[in-house]
């Protein structure tokens, strides 16, 4: 959820609109206390995913594929495990790196 200011929503109201039109709530601050909220009516109307897939992508969060998955991936044997290793030491490390 972003938050914005009183003087910001004020002098960015329209891309702070275009922003809650594709899926983003805003919380609005008066002097650091939040007084009201921000949000799309059209996404409680449509459960289809595209608007946020489409805010995500403009982000440079998401990347769509440009090529299919082809049919070699998945006759590929699986790779092994390291010896010795932990799959949950491993995430808790890549965590603490915030890779």
């Amino acid at each position: 959820m972003k938050t914005a200011t009183l003087t910001e929503t004020k002098n960015q109201l329209s891309a702070l609109i275009d922003q809650v039109r594709h899926g983003e709530t805003v919380l609005i601050l008066d002097r650091g206390r939040p007084i009201a909220r921000l949000a799309s009516v059209i996404a409680e109307d449509d459960p289809a995913p595209t608007g946020r897939v489409a805010r995500l992508e403009r982000q440079g969060l998401l990347r769509r594929a440009t090529t299919t998955k082809g049919k070699e991936l998945f006759r590929q044997p699986r790779p092994k495990p390291r010896k010795n290793t932990s799959i949950l030491s491993a995430l808790l490390e890549e965590r603490r790196s915030r890779r």
